[in-house]
């Protein structure tokens, strides 16, 4: 299959890359500033915040601020994670326009995760796709775990591409399919996908592979052959999984612009400016960017 001449790239860092920083909480300024450099950059999907107990996710606790002080800019999408009706309650009240839910292709994870089985996360995410339905906002939603598990170890494909349809009858309009702890290899990512797509058109699905054992590009590359157009990825590989030992951040959007530039996919992303935001988010916290590609580029003179 040819490879796609454009992909959507969705920005995590901001919720998937800062939701689990050790230490102290980052500053609602800092997270605001962040949305907004990424936006500047040209990136028009942004995940900017987490509506999930702070007593579970403490660096998520102020999201309706985020949400409330971003300056958005026109063509942008500022969407969230909202596993329940109160979080999506909360999203509802500073505006949010899109929001997401995620479920697990593992029995184990799931359970670690969200507390629950497969089949009653599902259940619990139809009123959360009702409310949104009402409220006119749009719903993706996120399968974990795609292609191995740190409690069940290898995933089946069919169990992937079955809780992928699940989301996708229920409405969602995008589902995400996750290399929680970046476990997975080429050939196995394309079996998934393969799988996958017999149940959900190819156009529906996006890839989030996190860089664990440096296989993301590799990876991101065999599913473009598959056929998807678009790609999650955190600046400076932000990044892990609380549930997820050892699992490092997700793959870099830098080191994923500079493969897409590479193979002639257009983005509409500036790479230099959002190498620039991953040396000034990691120097707010304390350490330098995990991308290949801003090592090697660095800050502009």
């Amino acid at each position: 299959m040819p490879l796609p001449t454009s992909v959507k790239l969705f920005e995590m860092s901001p919720r998937d890359g800062l939701q689990n920083e050790p230490g102290a909480i980052v500053p609602t300024a800092t997270k605001i500033a962040l949305i907004e450099r990424l936006a500047k950059a040209g990136i028009t999907h942004i995940e900017a915040a987490s509506f999930v107990s702070p007593k579970w996710v403490p660096q998520m606790g102020d999201a309706v601020e985020v949400m409330a002080g971003i300056t958005r800019q026109p063509g942008v999408v500022y969407s969230a994670l909202t596993p329940n009706l109160k979080g999506l309650a909360n999203a509802l009240t500073v505006g949010v326009e899109e929001v997401a839910v995620f479920g697990a292709a593992s029995e184990a994870f799931s359970q670690k995760n969200i507390n629950c089985s497969i089949a009653e996360s599902l259940t619990r995410f139809e009123p959360v796709l009702e409310r949104a339905r009402e409220a006119g906002v749009r719903v993706r939603g996120y399968v974990s775990c795609v292609l191995g598990c740190p409690y069940e170890g290898e995933i089946a494909p069919a169990k992937v591409a079955e809780v992928a349809k699940a989301l996708y009858e229920m409405g969602c309009y995008e589902v995400s399919l996750g290399d929680t702890i970046g476990v997975g290899t080429p050939l196995a990512a394309k079996r998934m996908i393969e799988t996958t797509r017999q149940q959900v058109p190819i156009e529906f699905l996006a890839a989030h592979f996190h860089d664990t054992y440096g296989m993301a590009l590799a990876n991101l590359y065999a599913v473009l052959e598959e056929g998807v157009s678009v790609i999650d990825a955190a600046t400076a590989g932000l990044g892990g999984c609380p549930y997820a030992k050892g699992a490092s951040g997700n793959v870099a959007t830098e080191d994923v612009l500079y493969l897409l530039e590479g193979l002639g996919i257009e983005t509409g992303i500036d790479l230099q400016a959002v190498i620039e935001t991953g040396y000034w988010i990691t120097h707010e916290l304390g350490r330098k960017p995990s991308s290949k590609v801003a090592l090697a580029k660095g800050l502009s003179r």
